[in-house]
């Protein structure tokens, strides 16, 4: 009997057509099969917790580890950063209240011809100003400062420029300058002044000569060639004019180096207040301010608009010396290093944070350092800066903006908890989605408190100076947060 015969005398079962239901049970069993296939197959490519031989597919979104090795299969070290893209941020215009802080850099100009490229600052210093106690101050940073620059590693503070300068980031050398400040001090910088040493000169010869006061023999280097040597000495006020005054401020030739330095730096931005606030001279710069701000604009840059330029200006004019803090990060807040940068030996000066901190908050707070570890004002530990918040101590108004019955009370409670200071609470006047705050005296961590806990923007922080306010700040509830109040 052959196979076919065989294959007759079989007597097979007779199948029907399919009904609608076993089309659609066969149908979605074959769809999840095929699913179950794909991702079975996918998981085994891109497994990657055990250290299995090959490389996943580029469909993973895994770097291939064969880009880590040359074309020889020697490993790659040292693989020179990747700049981090920033995106240029449109800055809000300045309320003529709210505290404002300015990065002055200085640099050389000369230096984009002798080194062929963007050359590194010279000088930082940050400006804060407050508009509510009419106060200010002003923390020199060390050009050595062996900080972390964003998008690029660790290096000298003073390659923050060249850097975002060379990689022609938004917002150039300037943007990534303030940016590395703003990651050092944990404060915000927002705006800064760059000015060229020549422009530097002009501006003094503008001015006229200044008075110092020199606490030790100085030798000062000529800005440009054809010039002799000037020696200064202790002993009294000395007269300076013209690019003396820049030797002065830039010379290092001392026992103390950058420290001496920029306490320099910082006699000379006194002796040129004075000047500019000079009662005969004061109304004439404002005049002349548009002018002026055009015939240095080729070396002076800044993203600050003229308007608060000159809003800055007159209220500097009410600000006096004794209300201005002044700061250095010395040798006694860093410890030196050596190390390579770009190939050659380097000594490097690497911050102690904690001591940083305390004199960051004694310069940029009107009640000094809260604790020996100071609160940084950005991604800070909520409980670091709830505990900012107690011992700041503001007077808070709660209000309730929802007319939902006992939120203020229940909100009061809830913030008392947390050891805010309540000291009022009442209905709002008006309803609000949003919630508000309202700032009538200079308390910077209760308002920090209240972002960090409840996201509150910027933008819904409103600046209403009052010194006869019988409360600090007066948050007005809105319906956004009024179910996170138990």
């Amino acid at each position: 009997m052959n196979r076919f015969e065989f294959l007759k005398k079989i007597k097979f079962p007779k199948v029907g057509r399919p009904s609608v239901g076993q089309i659609i049970f066969w149908g979605v069993t074959a769809a999840l099969s095929i699913a179950v296939y794909i991702f079975a197959n996918n998981f085994t490519q891109c497994f990657t917790l055990a250290d299995l031989p090959g490389d996943p597919p580029a469909s993973c979104g895994v770097e291939q580890a064969s880009e880590l090795f040359n074309p020889e299969g020697t490993p790659i070290v040292d693989l020179p950063p990747t700049p981090v893209v920033l995106p240029e941020v449109e800055l809000p215009s300045w309320d003529g209240a709210s505290r404002i802080n300015i990065l002055f850099i200085g640099l050389d100009a000369r230096d984009w011809a002798e080194n062929e490229g963007p050359p590194r600052s010279d000088t930082m210093i940050l400006f804060t100003v407050d508009p509510i106690t009419k106060t200010a101050g002003m923390l020199s940073i060390p050009r050595d400062l062996w900080v972390n620059i964003p998008g690029f590693g660790y290096s000298r503070i003073n390659t923050a420029y060249s850097s975002g300068e060379g990689a022609q980031l938004p917002g150039g050398g300037p943007g990534l300058a303030m940016r590395t400040v703003e990651q050092l001090l944990g404060v915000p910088v927002h705006y800064y002044a760059q000015i060229d040493f020549l422009t530097f000169i002009d501006m003094v010869n503008i001015l006229g000569c200044i008075n110092v006061v020199p606490e030790e023999r100085l030798v000062l280097d000529p800005i440009g060639s054809g010039e002799d040597h000037v020696v200064v000495t202790p002993g009294g006020e000395r007269k300076l004019c013209g690019w003396k005054v820049l030797a002065y401020a830039r010379t290092r030739k001392t026992e103390g180096g950058d420290s001496d330095r920029s306490r320099r730096q910082q006699q000379v931005i006194f002796a040129l207040q004075e000047k500019i606030f000079d009662p005969e001279i004061f109304p004439t710069l404002v005049a002349q301010a548009p002018m002026l701000y055009e015939q240095l604009s080729n070396g002076i840059h800044t993203n600050m608009p003229l308007e608060d330029a000159l809003k800055l200006a007159v209220l500097g004019r009410d600000i006096s010396r004794e209300s201005i803090k002044t700061g250095v990060i010395d040798t006694s807040m860093v410890t030196f290093d050596n190390t390579t940068l770009n190939g050659q030996a380097a000594s490097v000066m690497k911050p102690i944070a904690d001591k940083i901190r305390v004199l960051r908050d004694e310069i940029f707070t009107s009640t000094g350092p809260l604790s020996p570890m100071a609160v940084p004002f950005g991604n800070a530990d909520v409980n670091l800066i709830t505990q900012a918040m107690r011992d700041e101590g503001a007077r808070v108004r709660i209000m309730d903006g929802t007319f939902t019955p006992g939120l203020d009370q229940r909100a009061g409670l809830f913030f008392q908890s947390y050891g805010m200071n309540v000291t009022e609470v009442a209905a709002s006047p008006e309803v609000y989605g949003q919630t508000v705050i309202i700032v009538y005296g200079p308390k910077l961590y209760t308002i920090r408190w209240m972002q960090s806990i409840f996201g509150i923007a910027n933008r819904r922080v409103v600046f209403n100076p009052d010194p006869a306010s019988t409360v600090d700040i007066e948050i007005r509830l809105g319906s956004d947060i009024s179910g996170s109040i138990p």
